[in-house]
């Protein structure tokens, strides 16, 4: 028997997301469509609310409300800094998304590259953290790719140190694949790219709402997420070591400060984003039994959603493995879900994803289909022209009985 929850109070949980009582055409939605955002908890629509009606003004004004933004940033900046572990919260850049705050810092970093020198990205990686990378080629970068090992989509290590030469500035790789789930071992990355000199930027948007981040632990130079994938808005977060920020020239406009962390941070930040950004940590600070946030409290956190989310995992690649004819990318083996996000892809010849998609909306089921922007481990696994995987994405807020719904209405699909 596969355990449910374990260590988690559920039901209290689902009673914070408003967005889980929804119904439509009489029948309840199912999220499984977590990899591409997560729903939000009351918490986070409340502080976003309470800054337009009590705080909304842009920053450095000695008036009421200017003064509470400055105060929101101050507050909101520290509690991502604990939630990375960084130094300080001078090392947290705010931004749009994690594409965006990678093609900018990305552009800087090419300040510092000549022609000849080295780039090297893996076939796991989400194309926001491929592209940004690509692009440099237009000035003599050279970009290479580690491969992985199939069918269980795992990093190869060995290949990835074959490939790093001195002239290697900079690896690029994924704290976990949004496609596979594979978690990659980012300490061995990290020793392996900074024998060469070079610097490591970890791609952390899909493993944010499943594990802890530690930027210390994992001695990588920067790193990026999102938080509207871990319960919170439509943002992204950069870490970047203190003296890499110092160090590097970014792209500004004239009067804007030249200090950390606003040097990194173009025009007028969202503030009401940022609010609910503090909601989402203050949400994830009582997961960890805390009221108060703090670093603690989201490794607490996190420790129930991963037990929690494994069970899900696994009870869900049970099921999965006894429809005949389906075959799953990436670890399965029971003993092996610690190296894995709960993300699981799968395809189902001769069916195309869209139209397994497609079955399991009509009975409010809510999955992803396609390339999932990851267009270069798609193409390695030979899926290109197949229409990619069916993704199935748990977050901690689903439960049991809905990974037994999606079983049990996948294996009744009739194309």
């Amino acid at each position: 028997m596969i355990p449910a929850a374990i260590d988690l109070d559920l039901q209290s949980v689902r009673r914070q997301f408003p967005a889980l009582g929804l119904r439509i055409d009489g029948r309840p939605v199912v999220y499984l469509d977590n990899p591409a955002g997560t729903q939000v908890p009351q918490r986070v629509i409340d502080r976003t609310t309470s800054y337009w009606q009590t705080m909304n003004a842009n920053q450095g004004g000695v008036f009421a409300t200017s003064e509470r933004s400055d105060a929101l940033m101050l507050e909101v900046r520290a509690a991502a800094a604990a939630f990375v572990n960084a130094d300080s919260p001078e090392e947290i850049v705010f931004g749009p998304n994690m594409t965006t705050l990678t093609f900018a810092v990305s552009r800087a970093i090419a300040r510092e590259l000549r022609a000849g020198d080295e780039i090297l990205v893996t076939r796991l990686e989400h194309d926001g953290n491929v592209s940004p990378w690509l692009a440099l080629q237009e000035q003599g970068i050279i970009v290479r790719f580690a491969d992985i090992k199939t069918p269980e989509c795992t990093l190869d290590l060995d290949d990835l140190r074959r490939q790093l030469t001195a002239r290697t500035r900079l690896v690029a790789v994924t704290h976990a694949s949004n496609v596979v789930g594979t978690i990659p071992d980012l300490p061995a990355v990290a020793s392996a790219a900074h024998a060469v000199g070079a610097w490591m930027w970890v791609d952390a948007v899909h493993y944010g709402p499943h594990g802890s981040i530690d930027v210390q632990a994992l001695d990588c130079d920067f790193l990026v997420c999102s938080s509207y994938k871990f319960y919170g808005p439509h943002l992204g977060i950069l870490y970047g070591r203190r003296e890499l920020l110092e160090r590097l020239r970014p792209y500004k406009v004239r009067p804007a400060s030249d200090e950390l962390p606003s040097r990194w941070e173009t025009g007028t930040q969202n503030h009401e984003s940022l609010a609910g950004l503090l909601g989402a940590f203050e949400y994830l600070a009582g997961l960890g039994g805390s009221k108060v946030v703090r670093r603690e409290a989201f490794e607490a956190a996190m420790q129930r959603i991963q037990a929690h989310e494994q069970a899900l995992a696994a009870r869900l690649l049970a099921g999965l493995e006894l429809i005949r004819g389906i075959q799953i990318f990436g670890i399965t083996a029971p003993d092996q879900l610690h190296r894995r996000a709960p993300t699981v892809s799968l395809i189902w010849p001769p069916h195309r994803p869209q139209a397994l998609a497609r079955w399991l909306a009509g009975q409010q089921i809510f999955t992803w289909h396609g390339d999932h922007y990851a267009p270069e481990l798609i193409a390695r696994l030979g899926l290109s022209d197949r229409g990619g995987t069916l993704r199935i994405g748990p977050a901690h807020y689903n439960t049991a009985s809905e990974v037994d719904l999606v079983l049990e209405v996948l294996a009744g699909f009739k194309g």
